[in-house]
């Protein structure tokens, strides 16, 4: 009998880069040309926001999450490096203590030390690293991965808004930029939720109101402020 198992865990390294890229992409971009279109900037002088905020975010995404994501890489690096010092000067001690954290999930005690036993036999540091630890492989940090993700993503989700600044009738930037971005916010929370396994109106309900939040805020300044050009 075959028992399929889709578990999504294995995803979360590069899921969150994408969906945070496209979701910044998405709002920063559109709260970006709304607060410049708000303040009756003309349509050129609007383009030429949107296109510096693309690149700009683009930039800042990718390098954001290298050495955000690298941090994590180095800390884990370093945790292996001291958990192998520690199996290396008192092997004895370190068996005791995964024989301990097991007992603590439920194991009576001889089961532990058994467990603890060929578990260190067959690979000590990776024992430690999944149960002392908490460093899995399938979700360990990976800096060039979520850099990537990150900035094509933003990238596509900024070129949403833009584009609708592009085609909007003059005088409906501000109409079309938000409608476009809205309805993309929902669809990404929506395929966010889908690929992690979540309840879908959630996630649409969580992006699209922080999103629009933004949206309202950012309009209100470059109406507060602005002057027309």
């Amino acid at each position: 009998m075959e028992h399929n198992q889709a578990h999504r865990s294995h995803r979360v390294g590069w899921l969150r880069a994408a969906v945070l890229g496209a979701n910044d992409g998405i709002v920063s971009t559109a709260s970006l040309l709304i607060g410049v279109a708000a303040a009756h900037a003309a349509r050129d002088d609007i383009l030429l926001a949107g296109v510096a905020g693309l690149v700009a975010g683009a930039m800042s995404m990718a390098a954001g999450e290298y050495v955000s994501v690298s941090s994590q890489a180095d800390t884990e690096k370093a945790d292996l490096e001291l958990e192998q010092k520690h199996l290396d000067d008192n092997i004895e001690y370190e068996q005791e203590e995964l024989a301990e954290i097991y007992r603590g999930r439920g194991l009576d005690a001889d089961l532990a030390s058994k467990v603890a036993e060929q578990l260190m036999a067959h690979d000590a540091l990776g024992a430690h690293a999944r149960d002392e630890l908490g460093i899995f492989e399938r979700v360990s940090a990976r800096p060039i991965q979520a850099a990537l993700a990150s900035d094509a993503t933003f990238s596509v989700g900024a070129a949403l808004p833009l584009a609708a600044a592009f085609v909007a009738p003059d005088g409906q930037v501000v109409t079309m930029v938000a409608g476009l971005s809205l309805a993309a916010l929902a669809a990404l929370g929506g395929l966010a939720a889908r690929a992690g396994g979540a309840r879908i109106s959630i996630g649409v309900a969580r992006v699209t109101f922080w999103g629009a939040l933004a949206m309202v805020l950012t309009a209100g300044a470059g109406r507060l402020f602005g002057v027309t050009v």
